[in-house]
């Protein structure tokens, strides 16, 4: 293997393969380290991606194709735990995500990266406070790589960032357990998503179904990482619940997915010299729902604009990659603070509170709460304190004076 590579990527999922898109695209030498014996395998998310991310990737290079594209939805239906439903309008894709992750490792080696499967990154080389390389195994045999800017894209455990120095520990209460199957023979609507809420139902999370297809679908569930009950034991009571209503009964389970979700706990530095955080591993996750693929994009993309200047400038340090720090807070980072807060009033709520929202809150609402929008939030926060001042504690980092006064 050649010695003269620009960055080295840890990590092939969407974020670490869009940084591999965009810095090749800009002339840099990339290298992606992936540990899986399979790019894109295993799946451990619900796949779904709004139209516009995946017409940013046809624009960059994927091919317009249903193969990655997967199913197209227009909608989305929230259900309180009564039953009553909000829906929001909107097109979006449940995507084929080993085919996405496939064909981004493709477009990314046209634009002239390398993408290397079965290589478990396990340490990083440094020269003093300096990250200059990676050590990984290979098939039992050990390999070092070497580059003046590594990218850890590693998940959310990112073990290359903690080897690096940087703090990135997710506390166990920003951290929720996803549990899903992948689920054939269902009968649903197809037409769109299903989210299902309740404290019963998915404690400080939600149970999901996701279509891949006319009678297919990925049936999941995320909750609190802390309870003592697993997520796939809410997921089978819920299914159990409603195995007449949507077919549960006589499905076929053709996929067993799981995992960690990071909810919060976002890192304010994600630099150091020589290294770069991006996607999970930055913990830049929405802590409403959970997405997190198209956050990782959105941030390697910054992350890659800022490594050509490093280039540029033949600076490396903390300094010239701090930018990136700046430019995702002032860009996204508030806004997700914002959205973590809400997820906070959110764990607050009764299942009659669910209910009461699902009466009064409408499709345009729900957007401006997972935007994190301060001021739309407030305003639905203060109308729902006229007829329910119980709320005001609920709502208290948005209110503030007012939950004091009504509380007072």
């Amino acid at each position: 293997m050649r010695k003269d590579w620009d960055v080295i990527v840890v990590g092939g999922g969407p974020g670490g393969l869009f940084f591999a898109m965009k810095a090749a695209e800009k002339g840099l030498k990339v290298l992606v380290l992936d540990k899986k014996q399979e790019i894109g395998s295993p799946v451990r998310c619900a796949e779904g991606l709004g139209i516009d991310t995946v017409n940013m990737l046809v624009e960059n290079g994927l091919p317009d194709s249903e193969k990655w594209k997967g199913w197209l939805v227009h909608g989305a239906y929230l259900y309180a735990p009564n039953g009553d439903n909000v829906y929001v309008p909107g097109d979006g894709y449940v995507v084929e995500r080993t085919m996405m992750e496939k064909e981004m490792a493709k477009a990314a080696t046209r634009k002239g990266a390398t993408v290397l499967a079965r290589h478990d990154v396990y340490d990083v080389i440094k020269e003093g406070n300096k990250v200059v390389g990676v050590r990984a195994r290979f098939l039992g045999e050990e390999r070092e790589f070497y580059a003046p800017l590594v990218i850890a894209a590693d998940g959310f455990e990112s073990l290359i960032a903690r080897k690096a120095g940087l703090q990135t520990l997710q506390a166990a209460y920003h951290t929720d357990s996803g549990f899903e199957y992948v689920m054939t023979g269902l009968n649903i609507d197809a037409d769109a998503i299903h989210l299902f809420f309740g404290t019963d139902v998915a404690p400080r999370g939600y149970v999901w179904i996701f279509p891949k297809d006319k009678d297919t679908a990925n049936v999941g569930i995320g909750i609190d990482a802390r309870l003592d009950r697993t997520a796939k034991y809410y997921l089978d009571k819920w299914i159990e619940a409603h195995k007449e209503e949507y077919g549960f009964e006589d499905a076929s389970i053709i996929e067993v997915r799981g995992g960690g979700i990071p909810v919060g706990g976002f890192l304010k530095k994600m630099t150091m010299d020589g290294l770069m955080v991006i996607g999970d591993a930055a913990h830049q996750v929405h802590p409403l729902h959970g997405g997190g693929m198209a956050l990782a994009m959105e941030a390697a993309g910054l992350a890659a604009e800022v490594a050509a200047k490093a280039f540029e400038r033949n600076d490396f340090s903390d300094r010239t990659l701090d930018e990136y720090n700046k430019r995702w807070w002032e860009i996204r980072g508030h806004e997700l603070e914002n959205a973590l807060k809400m997820r906070y009033a959110f764990e607050r709520l009764s299942d009659d509170d669910f209910n009461y929202f699902a009466e009064i809150l409408s499709d345009e609402d729900i957007l401006a709460i997972s935007r994190g929008d301060v001021d739309r939030i407030k305003a639905i926060a203060l109308k729902a304190l006229k007829e329910r001042p119980s709320l005001a504690l609920k709502f208290r980092e948005f209110i503030g004076d007012a939950a004091k006064r009504l509380l007072g």
